[in-house]
């Protein structure tokens, strides 16, 4: 019986193995540097309230304020 290259039974099968860099053999998904992904959006308004504190600190009191003066506008209107 003669052997074919194209039967993948028959053939040799070569392993190559360069062991020069024993970190890269060892499984360290750790150290996979992964591209730098997109800021969300929460991270991009945090990072502009710490740059603009004084004035997202004003607005936020205007907003509680705001919302304080609705809530009690809706509880005189409906007594």
């Amino acid at each position: 019986m003669t052997s074919s290259p194209d039967n993948p039974d028959d053939r040799e099968i070569d392993h190559e193995v360069d062991r020069s860099n024993p970190i890269e053999d060892s499984a360290q998904p750790s150290l996979a540097k992964e591209p730098e992904k997109e800021p969300t959006f929460v991270k991009l308004a945090m990072r502009n309230m710490v740059r603009k504190g004084g004035k997202s600190l004003f607005h936020f009191g205007l907003t509680i304020v705001g919302l304080l003066a609705v809530l009690v506008g809706l509880a005189y209107v409906t007594r």
